[in-house]
């Protein structure tokens, strides 16, 4: 997903987003099948399944990244910009739905469990995936007026992330992609075993809350979705809900700083509700702040600003992972209190949450001289009602 820059950047040399987002689902299918071809080959032929795995998720990550980059351009630059907030929303949603059917059907259809069975219920989603998609996408591009235009001049890739990385905004968004995500994913492999281990919940309890912070998350991108849609509320207003959520978020984790210090009897499932919806609400208005932000600049370059910023994020939250979990081993390992040990890695994450309300603050005021064709006319480039 570090390459997400490249992809980009091939669609906006290309002029069309389109096939950059089957050619990335093909390539995502593939992977998956390929990742259960490796499941089954692993018991006999260990080092070859082990190679066939890492040939499989690297092509995953090549196909997320090449369509996903694809589409948050496209939409960028085909919905309106009053609709962004909502349309980010959107996105969001259908992808848990989609979590939540797939699960529930290859469940199902999983069970007797076989490995052969298990390549076929893959091959199945795959190849079904890869329909929809092209399904989604058939005629959107249709016609001179949807498609970008195809740029009479082709640059380099990297002259083109040049020019990208010396625009001050998407520099600055960049950076603050970059710590808001290692604050978001930091907590995300901690805070079930802190519910398990400071108040001695069991594993479907812990899960339980899990789910309870999902549904904040819900909330919290539905409420921005909804107020993003409102005249008064709307895209003006987005950098005010970013810098909300991400304030809030800290909040959320001061909360459960003090919960830890109470113990049992702490009101621990709407502290996690409240996190979830906290951190909806910012993630929301951040998808949105960066398709409002991938049509400004230099025309042509929406795929690579947007594949810039999604590079960041998947860096950050690959590393916030690693950074949460080792974070919290180190405490536990120093402290004599497990309470005291993740309150200390909370209160990081809350005073990383802070300093990502100060750099969207900083985005939003755009205090730096800006290039010709900034301004509010310039945010309607590309889009259309």
């Amino acid at each position: 997903q570090i390459l997400r820059p490249r992809w980009g950047y091939g669609s906006d040399m290309g002029g069309r987003r389109t096939p950059w987002i089957l050619g990335g689902m093909a390539v995502l299918g593939a992977g998956g099948v390929g990742a259960a071809a490796a499941v089954v080959w692993m018991p006999a032929a260990p080092v070859l399944g082990l190679l066939a795995a890492i040939l499989a998720f690297t092509a995953i990550g090549i196909g997320v990244g090449a369509a996903g980059t694809s589409l948050l351009a496209l939409l960028a630059s085909r919905v309106a910009e009053q609709r962004r907030a909502a349309a980010a929303t959107t996105v969001w949603l259908m992808m848990i739905v989609g979590f939540v059917i797939t699960t529930a059907i290859t469940g199902r259809l999983l069970d007797p469990y076989s490995a052969e069975r298990l390549v076929t219920v893959t091959a199945g989603v795959s190849v079904l995936a890869v329909l929809l998609a092209a399904l989604a996408v058939a005629g959107i591009e249709r016609g001179a007026a949807a498609a970008p235009q195809r740029p009479t001049e082709k640059p380099d890739f990297r002259r083109v992330m040049t020019e990208v990385w010396a625009e001050p905004r998407a520099r600055r968004f960049t950076v603050f992609v970059f710590v808001s995500m290692l604050a978001y994913s930091a907590q995300d492999l901690i805070l079930e075993p802190f519910a398990g281990t400071v108040f001695g919940l069991s594993v479907g309890e812990t899960t339980k809350l899990a789910s309870m912070q999902h549904g904040g998350v819900l909330a919290g991108m539905i409420l921005v979705a909804v107020a993003g849609s409102l005249p008064r509320l709307g895209m003006a207003s987005l950098p005010g809900w970013t810098i909300a959520g991400c304030i809030a978020s800290a909040a959320a984790f001061l909360v459960l700083v003090a919960g830890g210090q109470v113990g049992p009897g702490f009101p621990l499932g709407a502290s996690f509700f409240a996190l979830g919806a906290a951190n909806g609400a910012f993630a929301a208005a951040a998808i949105a702040t960066m398709m409002q932000l991938a049509g400004q600049g230099r025309a042509g370059r929406e795929g690579t600003r947007m594949g810039l910023w999604g590079a960041a994020q998947a860096v950050a939250f690959g590393l916030g992972n690693i950074v949460g979990t080792g974070a919290c081993d180190l405490a536990r390992w120093l402290m004599a209190s497990d309470a005291a040990a993740y309150s200390t890695v909370f209160l990081a994450e809350a005073a990383l949450f802070l300093l990502s309300a100060l750099l969207a603050a900083r985005v939003a005021r755009g205090d730096a001289p800006r290039p010709a064709g900034f301004g509010p006319n310039a945010l309607q480039h590309g889009s259309t009602p």
